[in-house]
């Protein structure tokens, strides 16, 4: 049991031992490492502080990017409409400029059929003009063979004209 039990004058070197290596550790050992766990923990603290700047950063970047997005997509629906409206436009103008040209088109195929007509009438009318004449004629020449009718023709047409 000698083994278990310390002389007295072990117990007190032991102790002068342990107190001097106290005073040596309180005095130069436990400010530095009482600083670095200080300094450690504010490294600790200011990595979080980053950490959640940076949190703070994204959020605003992906809030910004939704932004961006939105009116991006605003932006592509108003140019959709645009465009719309647009071919609309066109395609109205289109019927529209189709549809004066289609009526020019008639309009002067009217003009020349009318044309056509009374350039037919005209014709018409001096073929059988000639041919009135002509029967006229051949007709005059047989009733007016004698002198007595060419006279009594002339005496007419004199009193017709003298009544008119």
């Amino acid at each position: 049991m000698e083994l278990f039990t310390p002389d007295s004058g072990l117990v007190i070197w032991m102790f002068v031992a342990f107190v001097i290596l106290f005073i040596v550790l309180w005095k130069w050992g436990w400010p530095v490492i009482i600083k670095m766990m200080e300094s450690r923990a504010d490294t600790i603290d200011k990595g979080v502080e980053d950490a959640k700047e940076a949190r703070r950063q994204l959020d605003n970047a992906r809030a910004e990017a939704e932004k961006f997005m939105a009116e991006a997509r605003k932006q592509q629906a108003e140019i959709l409409s645009d465009a719309q409206k647009m071919k609309t436009q066109i395609i109205d103008e289109a019927k529209v400029e189709a549809s004066k040209e289609a009526q020019k088109v008639m309009d002067a195929a009217k003009v020349s059929i009318q044309q056509s007509q009374k350039e037919a009438e005209l014709q018409l009318k001096n073929e059988v003009s000639k041919f009135a004449l002509d029967i006229a004629e051949k007709v005059m020449r047989k009733e007016m063979k004698s002198d007595k009718a060419q006279s009594e023709l002339v005496n007419k047409l004199l009193d017709e004209y003298e009544n008119n």
